[in-house]
């Protein structure tokens, strides 16, 4: 049987995802270019895009667990962990990816990497705390299947590529509240308009990044992992178990972040989330009730 269905679909959608973005900060260097009329910008702005979604493939698992914090675990320092680990990556048909730990309270994990033969897999301390074997199986299985499906490359390069953009647009204006707004005869209204329309779309250009790295990965990603993490463990409730322990649990993560917080099982911010109809509908996490009850209406065949 194979587990992973889409593989096809989600290496093409890899590819579409660096390409838009290496477009648009392509595009954000050339408006920058005609703005400051110097076309230096533009090609500062090709090389460096190139550099960044090469950098984002190549390295993507060093970038996501330099951000989180996280160390790795060799098979001496945690043994137990280890084989769990090892025994269903044997089962998913995956080769073993490097296991990382985050020192945090909260429960959770994270999946990272180009492939499947470069892949991560990081869990947080709380989370081997206050798991149970099986539970810790299906979050495990879980992080697996994205790396079978290939969901956690698609993550990573919108994490980098995104931020870029968001930092690209701050630059700008910063540029334009504080650098030198000296007026010449040579500026014309059609260029001060265009300067203003530059402006007010750097302003918002911030936000959208951000909230394509959250429609990067769909909600169905999720679903689509947790049904296949327990095909793999062939018990749904140790991860439906998993998914409530983690939901109900209050405990805070330091080393989170925005940039990163799709990455991850459960969002590891939800104590800082605003609440309202936007955030609902751009949240990278289905609801954990939603999960919960479909993977204990999910039918494993013998």
């Amino acid at each position: 049987m194979n587990l992973y269905t889409h593989k096809a679909s989600n290496t093409r959608k890899t590819f579409l995802l660096m390409f838009v973005f290496l477009i648009l900060i392509i595009g954000v260097g050339y408006i920058f270019s005609l703005v400051y009329k110097n076309p230096g910008i533009l090609y500062f702005a090709a090389v460096f895009s190139v550099i960044t979604a090469f950098s984002s493939y190549w390295w993507s698992d060093k970038i996501v667990t330099k951000l989180t914090h996280a160390k790795e675990v060799k098979f001496d320092e945690n043994k137990e962990l280890y084989r769990v680990l090892e025994n269903l990556s044997i089962t998913a048909g995956l080769p073993m990816p490097k296991l990382y730990l985050i020192q945090e309270a909260q429960p959770n994990a994270f999946a990272t990497g180009r492939n499947e033969k470069h892949a991560v897999v990081a869990v947080t301390t709380g989370l081997l705390e206050k798991l149970d074997r099986s539970e810790l199986e299906g979050v495990l299985a879980h992080e697996l299947s994205h790396i079978g499906n290939k969901d956690m490359l698609v993550m990573t390069i919108a994490v980098v590529l995104a931020g870029t953009i968001a930092l690209a647009s701050d630059i700008f204006l910063r540029s334009r509240i504080y650098g030198n707004r000296s007026r010449s005869s040579n500026n014309n209204s059609q260029a001060q308009g265009l300067v203003m329309v530059i402006a007010i779309a750097a302003a918002i250009l911030a936000p959208i990044a951000a909230m394509m790295i959250k429609m990067a990965v769909s909600r169905k990603r999720e679903y689509l992992a947790d049904a296949t993490g327990a095909l793999i463990t062939r018990y749904p409730e140790g991860l439906a178990s998993a998914l409530e322990k983690i939901a109900a649990d209050p405990s805070p993560m330091k080393t989170a972040k925005n940039a990163t917080a799709h990455l991850y099982i459960s969002n590891p911010l939800r104590g800082k989330q605003k609440k309202g109809i936007l955030s609902k509908m751009f949240s990278t996490h289905p609801p954990a009730s939603e999960r919960i009850a479909r993977l204990r209406n999910q039918e494993i065949e013998s």
